[in-house]
């Protein structure tokens, strides 16, 4: 097994907060490849790296419990969403992103299901990828936790709720807004968390109840 692997933290000057990123992928290149992306994304960051989930016991004795979580379906030790189920039972709090070779229309819905954040396909290349991921993480080094009670929309999520609303697709929603079709599934991403919501009918239902949608 691939010894988890702690990469250089930021110096002691630095205001960010140091976080903790799990990436776990049985495929030396790609994990490779998501390391070096989320280094880029949160420089200073504290980078564990598995290639299979039996290494998490030891690595949170050591780093701690991690602010997010990157995960293949495919590992010598679960296969699928299992591994999902898996990870959110132990750490239900950590925002977490399947990131699978399988097409999305294999695997996603069951993913989200299980607990998953959100699912990117590893085809979509590194910009996509690192897209993803950045929504994940807010401006300030900590992840977004926004309460519920908080309708500071934006433009954009005011947009996304009247197309919800009007019962169009992923695929519909970035045709119209000439954005790909990952971008859009991170924006609804962030709008389920800012409403407290965890799908399309419950941000319509929430939308109805607090007066973001003409009766």
């Amino acid at each position: 097994m691939a010894e988890a692997v702690s990469l250089p933290v930021a110096h002691a000057g630095n205001q960010l907060k140091n976080m903790t990123l799990y990436v776990i992928d049985d495929h030396p290149l790609m994990r490779e490849a998501v390391v070096m992306l989320l280094r880029r994304l949160r420089p200073g960051a504290n980078v564990v790296e598995f290639d299979r989930i039996g290494g998490i016991e030891a690595a949170v004795k050591q780093h701690g419990v991690p602010d997010l979580i990157t995960l293949d379906l495919k590992l010598p030790d679960t296969t699928g969403a299992s591994g999902v189920h898996e990870l959110k039972k132990r750490f239900p709090d950590t925002p977490l992103a399947v990131l699978s070779a399988s097409p999305a229309a294999d695997a996603e819905e069951q993913c989200i299901e299980a607990g998953a954040d959100i699912y990117i396909e590893k085809s979509s290349g590194a910009q996509e990828i690192g897209n993803a991921l950045r929504a994940l993480l807010s401006a300030d080094g900590q992840f977004e936790e926004l309460a519920p009670t908080d309708n500071k929309l934006s433009k954009r999520q005011k947009q996304l709720i009247v197309m919800l609303d009007r019962g169009l697709s992923n695929r519909e929603i970035a045709d119209e807004l000439g954005i790909s079709e990952h971008t859009v599934k991170v924006h609804l991403w962030r709008l389920f968390r800012r409403l407290g919501v965890k799908s399309r009918t419950q941000t319509i239902h929430y939308a109805r109840m607090h007066g973001l949608l003409a009766s």
